[in-house]
This record gives C-alpha cells, sequence and structure tokens, in this order.
C-alpha cells in the first residue's frame, strides 16, 4: 500500500441557505494541487463557487458532513 497522499481540490458552491460540495481536481503533490486551484480560481466568474484543498477523503467527508449536519439542524 502506498503512503502517497492524494490532495484534493474541493469545489463549494453556496446557494441561499445550502452548500454543495463537489471534487474538481486531485494531484499527487501540494503543489499540483495548489497549481490546480490557482488556476481555478483565475478562471471562476462566479460568485457563489470558492476552492479549497484537502489532503484525503476522511477530511473532505468531515467537512461535508458538518456542513449537512448545520444545514439540516
Amino acid at each position: 500500500m502506498s503512503n502517497n497522499k492524494v490532495w484534493l481540490v474541493i469545489e463549494k458552491n453556496v446557494f441561499g441557505d445550502s452548500q454543495s460540495f463537489s471534487v474538481a481536481k486531485f494531484a499527487d503533490t501540494i503543489e499540483g494541487a495548489v497549481k490546480f486551484k490557482v488556476h481555478l480560481e483565475a478562471l471562476n466568474d462566479r460568485k457563489n463557487q470558492t476552492y479549497f484543498l484537502a489532503s484525503d477523503s476522511d477530511t473532505v467527508m468531515d467537512k461535508v458532513v458538518s456542513a449537512h449536519n448545520k444545514s439540516v439542524s
């Protein structure tokens, strides 16, 4: 099993009180992920759309679950 981390560029969209998250890109290195993120942000013309980095799927799922729990409580 490989010890390499997968870096994810997560796209976050906000529509009123709801949020959606999706994986926009992934990379094997933090440098690659940052490069993708910078380019996606430069192309982005939506005020309700942002990007952030995550180091693994557990990190992303924690954020998604937390956002979901806040939205339904």
